[in-house]
């Protein structure tokens, strides 16, 4: 057994970064005779071998396999870590059947990459050799009649063993190319590549490293050479060093309207001051500076090429200022809003409304001579929130606006009709007399249908002479706002769809409430009480005592009577 293991020994290329041997003696029991870490020579393992004295006992081979596989080919024992790939092998000498299970252990040995020789020696069992060693078993089973052949036997083993090209099997694990040798392989690296410290893969040689390249922007490292590359936007002069940037627009295929500018990364259109480029990239159109700035125009911004200019709806003039338009300064109107406080307005959205009132007040000239505005508030009952002589200035109707509380309840717009005619616009609420012929205007803001009647008073409204405009909201009934609003209908209602849209509705009331007929801008309402109001009046009821004379029998009241005047 001792020549067996000399000769093996003898046979292969043993090392540090060759083979590596160990020897396991056992029987009832395992002894390291000495590890895979013991020696690097070869005289050292012969000189230990012959050293070896036999332990007798029993036969555990299972036990054996066990010890080899957990401890003998762990990396603390001298073993290599198995991502170096290189091969475990256990040759196991028996002369004779084991008295544990080897089938289990050894497969869990061959799962983990060892591969098992067998050699039965006398009486060994054929069964037990085949259960431990690795396929093909006609390769890796091997039995000798008596101890005194194994010597010869040795000698045909090392052949099979050492003989074995491991480059061939495919466990070498060398990245590029595997070296067959006596007993084992070695890695080699194709040309302009050096072999890493695993001793398995292989490195590039960087040549660009060495700083020696010339290249201006990158230089690109190959096996054995290098080559510049330039970023991206640039080429490659001749020199295959030094960068050039690309001129994408010399290529003539930009298709710009204006001008091509060549970036990086290709050509890029650039359209001319006022003009702004369009989603194809290519063309350009002049800028709408009304869409693009804050322009600031109280009713509508018209873009002139690099400019801009506001314009005012008809009948009103625009201001100093180029963006404001003057307010109802080309007749005087006495103005009641009658506003819906139901429930279904919700107090957020009256919030909405009142805010929406107010707008309408700003362009209004609220004062005693000028606008009178009053406020109704309606929902299963009418409010007056305020008359129309009560305030003189528009910042004491938006302050007295914003004070008004949400009714909630129902939708009673008939009533509120009713109160507006009856009351609203009696002289007792601030009206003017109807002698000094200032428009009547009525304002009904409702978010849904009404829950009375609003046929009789709507058109009683229009019989006393009251201009009626119709704002709806949400689930306001049209054919309702048509009845209420004067004729045309079109021109006297709006609607939205919601609170939040409503401030659209807005510049039509703007260019509607303003009056196109009444007291002119120019005609001044005098106190009847002025000195040139009485003498008007006594001329005018001179006159009509005059004709009274010339005519006894003419009832007063005819068209002689004076015109409402005291």
């Amino acid at each position: 057994m001792r020549q067996f293991l000399v000769g093996l020994v003898r046979g292969l290329n043993v090392g540090p970064n060759a083979t590596r041997v160990g020897v396991i003696q056992y029987s009832s029991q395992v002894q390291s005779v000495f590890p895979l870490r013991a020696f690097s020579r070869r005289e050292d393992m012969v000189r230990a071998i012959r050293d070896l004295v036999p332990l007798a006992q029993g036969t555990m081979t299972g036990l054996a396999i066990q010890y080899a596989m957990n401890v003998a080919f762990s990396v603390a024992e001298g073993a290599r870590p198995p991502e170096e790939r290189v091969p475990r092998v256990a040759v196991i000498v028996t002369d004779g059947r084991p008295q544990d299970r080897v089938a289990e252990v050894a497969a869990q040995a061959r799962a983990r990459g060892i591969e098992i020789y067998a050699v039965g020696v006398q009486r060994a069992d054929v069964g037990s050799l085949r259960a431990m060693a690795s396929p093909p078993l006609e390769e890796h089973v091997f039995l000798v009649e008596s101890f005194d052949l194994i010597q010869e036997f040795g000698l045909q083993f090392q052949g099979r063993l050492c003989g074995k090209d491991w480059c061939v099997e495919g466990r070498h694990g060398c990245q590029h190319q595997c070296v067959n040798a006596r007993g084992t392989f070695h890695c080699a690296c194709y040309r302009g590549y050096k072999l890493a410290a695993d001793n398995k893969s292989c490195l590039a040689i960087d040549l660009c490293a060495e700083g020696t390249h010339g290249c201006e922007h990158h230089c690109v490292n190959s096996p054995g050479s290098y080559f510049c590359r330039c970023q991206v936007g640039f080429v490659l002069q001749q020199n295959q060093r030094s960068c050039r940037a690309i001129d994408y627009c010399s290529f003539g295929n930009h298709s710009c309207q204006h001008e091509c500018v060549s970036t990086l990364g290709g050509p890029r259109c650039h359209c001319r001051e006022g003009h702004d480029l369009q989603p194809d990239g290519r063309s350009c159109q002049v800028r709408d500076l009304c869409n693009g700035v804050d322009h600031g125009c109280e009713f509508q911004c018209v873009s002139e090429g690099l400019s801009y200019r506001c314009l005012c709806p008809e009948g009103r003039q625009l201001q100093a200022d180029g963006k404001s338009c003057s307010r109802c300064r080309e007749g005087h109107v006495d103005l009641v809003l009658l506003v819906d406080g139901s429930k279904s307005v919700r107090p957020q959205n009256f919030e909405l409304v009142k805010r929406f009132v107010n707008q309408i007040v700003d362009f209004l000239d609220v004062s005693p001579e000028g606008t009178r505005v009053g406020l109704v508030q309606f929902s299963s009952r009418v409010r007056t929130e305020f008359p129309l002589g009560r305030y003189g200035t528009a910042a004491e109707v938006k302050q007295a606006v914003l004070a008004v509380e949400y009714m909630e309840r129902g939708t009673m717009t008939g009533l509120a009709l009713r109160h507006m005619v009856e009351h609203s616009f009696s002289e007792a609420q601030g009206a003017r007399p109807r002698a000094l012929n200032v428009p009547r205007v009525g304002l009904v803001f409702t978010d849904g249908r009404s829950q009375d009647d609003i046929s009789v008073w709507a058109a009683r409204a229009k019989e006393e002479g009251i201009v009626m405009y119709a704002v709806g909201v949400g689930k306001a009934v049209e054919a309702e706002l048509r009845e209420i609003a004067s004729e045309p209908a079109e021109q006297h209602m709006s609607y939205a769809p919601d609170f939040g849209t409503m401030t659209h509705l807005l510049e039509n009331l703007k260019g509607s409430i303003c009056p196109e007929e009444g007291i002119s801008a120019g005609t001044e309402l005098r106190s009847p009480c002025e000195c040139e109001s009485l003498v008007e009046f006594e001329g005018r009821t001179l006159g009509a005592l005059e004709n009274l004379t010339r005519n006894p029998d003419r009832a007063p009241g005819g068209s002689g009577e004076p015109s409402g005047q005291p």
